[in-house]
């Protein structure tokens, strides 16, 4: 009786040919050049197929509320100074918002001087902080700041005959009166102390506006918080333009003339074309897409209001390693309104309007099929490919005429 071992052998299909029973021709070789070619090819391109990284999206409903909306954003205009330019924020009240939650949430402002020829931004002096608030956004806005000049100009007439005496900032002899610009730094020079801020002198402040912004533009970038309910923020005439105007006006008291002057030189030196570097509502991730990143919007006049409508869809990013980010998508859509002077529509400036969706997208990573298919597919590809050379083999000996069956040499 046969043993054990002796009936494992009947059942071996992967019986092996002698050597000197094989026939070796230059047609086997070639297929098994080509043989071994394609399976090395078909296995890279299984492998890439099966391990390559997939993007699932996927959209749901948040019942939970977020505690707040981060904005990067870097703008220039390149035709307003600096110190005509203010910025606010406003909730969908009407209320206005906080820009600034902690030490990392700030807004600069940077005098720029743009080059006519190539577009090159100029940057000059230092960046200084842009204090939300004091923006100028109707024609009533004018009008009420007038009148609180007006009962100024009123006070100062009543007390004209006294001799006014400007501070000398600590650097003057006790009852000295500095009341130029000239005068403080003459008394600063004699005490030998460095004058570091000029802009905070009250007798400098008409020099420094007239003299070192002249032709000038503005880079504002910084990161604010705002409120996640909705709302606005948005570019627009600062107070300090009232100050501009009132310097030029002459000492005019007559309402009517520095009402009319106002309006007419807030659309003259409030042309709102803009380049925008880049905006952002959150941290970027793989593919993601700011549409409005290094556009520019010029406006041929300065009779324009422009507005953007945001809408805000919170994203939360998941990579192959378990790793999340949490962000924001956004579409915009754009519109440029125009303003005239005395139409009541309001003034010129850049207005961001945005609202936060309640659906949420979450995008997860991962792989087309994994390692079980890959291995599947590795099987599928050595043994199709050998059959299927072996027997284009074995047809195309036969077809010489042979008698024996030729084998494959790998």
């Amino acid at each position: 009786m046969p043993d054990l071992s002796d009936r494992l052998r009947t059942l071996d299909s992967h019986s092996f040919v002698s050597k000197e029973f094989r026939v070796y021709t230059l047609q086997g070789a070639i297929l098994s050049i080509v043989t071994l070619s394609s399976i090395f090819y078909l296995l890279w391109t299984e492998m890439r197929y099966n391990f390559q990284t997939i993007i699932t999206e996927r959209v749901h409903v948040n019942g939970t509320s977020s505690r707040g909306l981060e904005v990067d954003f870097d703008i220039t205009l390149p035709n307003i100074p600096c110190n005509l330019l203010s910025i606010d924020a406003n909730d969908p009240t009407g209320q206005t918002q906080s820009l600034h939650l902690d030490k990392s949430h700030h807004v600069w402002k940077h005098r720029v001087k743009v080059d006519e020829l190539t577009g090159a931004l100029e940057f000059r002096g230092r960046r200084a902080k842009l204090e939300p608030g004091s923006t100028f956004l109707e024609e009533e806005h004018f009008k009420t700041a007038l009148n609180e000049m007006e009962v100024k100009f009123n006070e100062d007439d009543e007390s004209s005959d006294e001799e006014e005496c400007g501070s000398c900032y600590g650097a003057g002899e006790e009852d000295e009166c500095c009341n130029t610009c000239e005068d403080v730094k003459r008394t600063y020079q004699k005490k030998g102390w460095q004058l570091k801020d000029i802009k905070n002198v009250k007798q400098c402040q008409h020099e420094v506006k007239k003299g070192n912004e002249e032709g000038e533009g503005c880079n504002v970038h910084g990161l604010v918080a705002l409120d996640s309910g909705g709302g606005n923020f948005h570019l627009a005439p600062s107070r300090e333009m009232t100050d501009a105007i009132s310097d030029e006006s002459g000492g005019a008291k007559d309402m009517n003339e520095w009402f009319n002057t106002m309006i007419h030189r807030a659309f003259e030196n409030w042309n709102v074309t803009h380049t925008m570097h880049h905006i952002r509502f959150g941290d970027s991730y793989p593919g993601h897409v700011h549409q409005l990143d290094g556009k520019t919007r010029a406006i041929t006049d300065g009779h324009g209001m422009y507005q953007y409508y945001f809408k805000i869809v919170p994203t939360r990013y998941i990579f192959l390693n378990g790793t999340t980010i949490q962000t924001n998508q956004y579409s915009v859509t754009e519109h440029l309104r125009h303003v005239n002077p005395g139409s009541s529509r309001g003034l010129p400036g850049i207005f961001f309007f945005y609202e936060v969706s309640p659906l949420h997208v979450e995008i997860v990573e991962g792989y087309r099929k994994g390692w079980v298919a890959f291995f599947t597919s590795v099987c599928a590809i050595i043994g199709g490919v050998v059959t299927t050379m072996g027997m284009l083999d074995q047809f195309l000996y036969s077809r010489r005429g042979a008698s024996s069956t030729n084998g494959l040499v790998l």
